[in-house]
C-alpha cells in the first residue's frame, strides 16, 4: 500500500487530530521496522531467506494407504539441527504421512484432534462430498474424533491435506500441519515414470524459527503481504541434500508455504520437464528453465542428471522475479542440494504423449461470473480486519455468495487488474482449465495447461478459467491461498444445487 493511500484510508488526513508530524513518525516507524521482530510493516518489505549449509539428508515422509489415522498434536521436531516445538499429524515431525491410493479406492481416515483449539482437514485437490471436504465450519473440537470417508473418483495426481478452520488455517498450517495425498491410476502406471528411489516428494515451505519453536505472530503488514519465514525447509528439514544418480528423477513438488511464491530453476540451468500439475498429468511434456509456483500449487517434473559428472553438486533454487508485489521475488536463494554420486545406465524414455486431455470449449459455458479482487482496504483506527475482499465481500458463513447448477459448465473471471498483491485462487470441489490471462504476464503459463485447482493471479492481471461442475451438491468455498488473506476473510461460498 502506498503511503498516501495509507494516510487516506486510515483517516489521517489534514484535519485529523493526529498531527502531521506524528503521521510522518508513524510511517517512518512502519517503513523501518523489521518483520522478524514483530514490528509494523506497512510497506510490504520482503523477509530475506537465510540459507543453511545443506548438510542434512532429505527426509522422505512415511507412506500410508486407504485406512489411516491422523492426529493433530503438539510435536517435537528437529527442523534446523535443534529440537523445537511444532504441530504435526504424527509424532516427531511436522509433516504427516504421505497417503497413497488408487483411483476407485475408498478412504477411511480416522482423525483425532489433540490440540487445544478447533481444527479439521481439507483434502486439497480431491473432488469429494462437501461434508468430507473440510469446510471452514465443519470443525473437530479439541479431544474429538472424526471419520473421513470418501471414494477417490479422479485421475492420478499430487494432492495434499492441511487444516482449514475459519480464522486459524494460517497459524496451524505454518506451525506444521500438512501432508501429501497421492492418487495413482492405470494411465499413469503405463508410462513407467521414474519411481521408488527415483521419485522424490518435495514439500517446500518457509518457516520463522526460534529456539523454542515455529513463530507465528503476523503484524499488520504481514496480513497485507502474507506471513513469510527466513528458513526454507523441504520435507520438514532446513537446507537438505539428497544423493542422485546419472538418470531421470521424478520430483513431486508442493508449495506448502503460507504466502511465499517460488520461481523454481536448477542452478546449472538444466531443463525442468513439466509432466503434471495440480490436476495430474499434462497432455504433453513441457520444457522450461524456470517456473513460478504459488502457495497451494503442485508440480510434477522430470529432471535428467545424465551427463553430469559424479561429484557435482547442484541446487533446486528460487530465482528473482518481477511483478510479485513489494514482498515477493526480490531475492534468489537455494532450496535443496543434489549430489551426483553414481553413474548408472537409464533406460527411461520420455513419452511424447502423457495423457488424453480435451480442452473445454468456452461455447459450452452457460454463465460467466466475474470476481473483482479488491484493492486492500483499511478503516479508520487502523482496523485491519477484512482488508482483502472479493467483489467487496468478506467471508460470512451464513451467506451463500454464488448458486451454481450441478453438471453445468461456467466461466469464472478473477480480476486483479487494480491490485498490488499476488493472489493464488483455490476452488474447492472442482478442477478447472485456465482459458486466458490478460495484463501482467499476459499468457497462460507452461504449468497451467491441463487441469488445475489453484491459479496464481498476479498484480494487474485478470485470469479466466472454465469449470465443469459435477453432481457433488452442497456448499463449498473458494478463496485466496495466501493463508493470511484467507483468514482475513478473502473467501466466499458457492452452493452446487
Amino acid at each position: 500500500m502506498k503511503r498516501r493511500e495509507f494516510i487516506k484510508k486510515t483517516g489521517f488526513g489534514t484535519t485529523s487530530v493526529l498531527a502531521s508530524s506524528s503521521v510522518i513518525a508513524l510511517l517512518a516507524s512502519c517503513s523501518k521496522s523489521n518483520m522478524m521482530n514483530g514490528g509494523m510493516n506497512m510497506t510490504g518489505q520482503p523477509v530475506p531467506v537465510t540459507e543453511g549449509n545443506f548438510s542434512r539428508l532429505l527426509p522422505i515422509p512415511n507412506i500410508t494407504g486407504s485406512n489411516s489415522s491422523l492426529t493433530a498434536q503438539t510435536v517435537t521436531a528437529n527442523v534446523n539441527g535443534t529440537s523445537i516445538s511444532a504441530l504435526g499429524y504424527q509424532p516427531n515431525g511436522i509433516l504427516g504421512p504421505t497417503i497413497k491410493m488408487n483411483s476407485g479406492d475408498a478412504a477411511n481416515i480416522i482423525f483425532q484432534n489433540r490440540l487445544s483449539e478447533k481444527t479439521n482437514i481439507h483434502w486439497h485437490g480431491l473432488k469429494i462430498p462437501t461434508n468430507m471436504d473440510g469446510h471452514p465450519e465443519a470443525i473437530v473440537n479439541p479431544g474429538s474424533l472424526f471419520n473421513y470417508q470418501f471414494t477417490i473418483n479422479q485421475r492420478a495426481g499430487l494432492n495434499w491435506y492441511h487444516p482449514h478452520p475459519n480464522g486459524a488455517t494460517a497459524k496451524q498450517a505454518f506451525q506444521g500441519l500438512a501432508g501429501l495425498f497421492i492418487v495413482n491410476d492405470a494411465e499413469e502406471a503405463a508410462l513407467n515414470l521414474p519411481s521408488g528411489n527415483y521419485e522424490l516428494p518435495l514439500v517446500i515451505q518457509d518457516k520463522r524459527l526460534s529456539a523454542s519453536g515455529i513463530i507465528y505472530n503476523p503484524n499488520m503488514g504481514e496480513i497485507m503481504t502474507g506471513y513469510m519465514g527466513e528458513t526454507i525447509i523441504v520435507n520438514g528439514a532446513a537446507s537438505p541434500y539428497t544423493e542422485v544418480s546419472t538418470r531421470y528423477y521424478r520430483l513431486r513438488i508442493l508449495n506448502g508455504s503460507n504466502a511465499r511464491i517460488y520461481n523454481l530453476a536448477l542452478s546449472n540451468n538444466a531443463d525442468i520437464i513439466i509432466i503434471g500439475n495440480d490436476g495430474g498429468l499434462l497432455k504433453n511434456p513441457i520444457v522450461v528453465k524456470t517456473i513460478l509456483l504459488s502457495p497451494g500449487e503442485r508440480l510434477d517434473v522430470l529432471v535428467n542428471f545424465a551427463g553430469v559428472a559424479t561429484g557435482t553438486e547442484l541446487f533446486l533454487e528460487s530465482r528473482m522475479f518481477d511483478n510479485g508485489g513489494n514482498a515477493q521475488g526480490k531475492q534468489g536463494y537455494k532450496i535443496i542440494k543434489f549430489k551426483v554420486t553414481q553413474n548408472v545406465t537409464d533406460n527411461f524414455t520420455l513419452p511424447a504423449i502423457l495423457s488424453s486431455i480435451t480442452a473445454i470449449s468456452p461455447s459450452t459455458s452457460s454463465r460467466t461470473r466475474k470476481f473483482v479482487i479488491n484493492a486492500m482496504q483499511m478503516s479508520a483506527g487502523m482496523n485491519m480486519t477484512g482488508i482483502h475482499r472479493i467483489n467487496d465481500k468478506v467471508y460470512d458463513k451464513n451467506r451463500i455468495d454464488e448458486n451454481v447448477t450441478a453438471n453445468s459448465t461456467e466461466i469464472w473471471v478473477f480480476d486483479n487488474s487494480q491490485g498490488d498483491e499476488p493472489h493464488p485462487i483455490h476452488l474447492h470441489g472442482v478442477h478447472f482449465q485456465v482459458l486466458e490471462r490478460s495484463g501482467g504476464r499476459s499468457q497462460v503459463t507452461a504449468s497451467e495447461s491441463g487441469w488445475k485447482d489453484t491459479v496464481l493471479v498476479m498484480p494487474r492481471e485478470t485470469v479466466k478459467i472454465i469449470i465443469p461442475f459435477s453432481t457433488l451438491t452442497g456448499v463449498f468455498v473458494f478463496h485466496c491461498h495466501n493463508l493470511e488473506h484467507e483468514d482475513d476473510g478473502m473467501m466466499l461460498q458457492y452452493q452446487l444445487n
